[in-house]
C-alpha cells in the first residue's frame, strides 16, 4: 500500500482518471490518503478523514510513508480558522490555503504558518457561527471551500471545523446520528435531509433557530423550513421536500 498527502491548496478529486471527468470532491492542503491504485498519470485514493474515494492527478500530491500516514491519524488535528490564509516556503513564496485546511504537515512540507488555528473540539452552539463563514459562497458540485461548495460539502466542513466527523455525501451523512420525530424537537446544528421523487436523499442543510435553515442551493443561503421542507421566499415555493432530521451532536 502506498500513501500520499496534498501539498497544494485545493485539488480536484474526480470520478474517473481524466481532467474532464466529474468533480466528486476536493482534497485540501494537508489532507492525507491511501493510494489504492496508481497509473501513469492518475491515482485512485481514499481520504483518511472520511474514506471518500476518487481519482487524483499524480502531479498534485506528495508520496509519504506508512509511518507518516499513521502518525497523521493520531494526536491534534489543527485546521486553518480564517476564510483564506497563506503558508510560506523556504524560498519566500506564498501558497494560499483555504478555511479548514490541515496544518499537521507543516514540518514535513517545511512550510511556515502564522495564522489562526482551530485545535480543540467546539461546542455545538458554534456550528451556526461557522456556517455563516460560508454564507453566499457559490454552489459547486463537489466543492468544499468558500469559493465553491455543495450541500454536503458545507455540512461536512462546518462540522469538521468544530471537531466532528461527517461523511462526504448527503446520503452517507443521513446514516449518521439519531433521527428526530418532529421538527419541533430540533435545535440549531442538527441536520435536515431532503429526498427526490424516487425517495433518494439528495440534499442536506443545517437547522437554525426559529425554523430557519442554512444550506447550499445556488449559493449558501438561509431559508425557512417547516414539516414540508424548505420554503424559498423569493420564489414563493418549496424547493426541497423534508425526509428526516438527524442529531449528530
Amino acid at each position: 500500500m502506498q500513501y500520499g498527502i496534498c501539498n497544494l491548496s485545493i485539488i480536484p478529486l474526480r470520478f474517473e482518471p481524466n481532467d474532464t471527468s466529474e468533480l466528486v470532491s476536493q482534497v485540501l492542503y494537508g489532507e492525507h490518503f491511501k493510494i489504492l491504485e496508481q497509473r501513469k498519470k492518475w491515482s485512485r485514493i481514499r481520504l483518511a478523514f472520511d474514506n471518500y474515494e476518487g481519482w487524483m492527478d499524480n502531479k498534485q500530491y506528495l508520496e509519504i510513508t506508512e509511518e507518516i500516514y499513521k502518525g497523521f491519524n493520531n494526536g491534534e488535528q489543527p485546521l486553518v480558522a480564517d476564510l483564506i490564509d497563506f503558508v510560506s516556503c523556504d524560498n519566500n513564496q506564498l501558497i494560499p490555503i483555504p478555511l479548514g485546511a490541515s496544518l499537521k504537515a507543516l514540518d514535513l512540507f517545511k512550510h511556515q504558518y502564522e495564522g489562526n488555528k482551530i485545535i480543540e473540539q467546539q461546542p455545538k452552539s458554534k456550528l451556526i457561527e461557522t456556517a455563516y463563514l460560508f454564507l453566499n459562497a457559490p454552489y459547486l458540485w463537489g466543492g468544499k471551500t468558500n469559493f465553491g461548495v455543495d450541500c454536503s460539502g458545507l455540512t461536512q466542513m462546518v462540522y469538521k471545523l468544530n471537531g466532528y466527523k461527517l461523511l462526504r455525501d448527503a446520503s452517507q451523512q443521513a446514516t449518521q446520528g439519531e433521527p428526530l420525530s418532529f421538527i419541533e424537537e430540533s435545535e440549531p446544528g442538527d441536520l435536515a435531509f431532503f429526498d427526490n421523487e424516487e425517495g433518494v436523499i439528495t440534499h442536506v442543510g443545517i437547522i437554525m433557530k426559529d425554523n430557519y435553515i442554512i444550506h447550499a442551493h445556488g449559493k449558501v443561503r438561509v431559508d425557512r423550513i417547516d414539516h414540508t421542507g424548505i420554503f424559498n421566499a423569493e420564489k414563493r415555493a418549496y424547493t426541497h421536500k423534508l425526509r428526516v432530521i438527524k442529531r449528530i451532536v
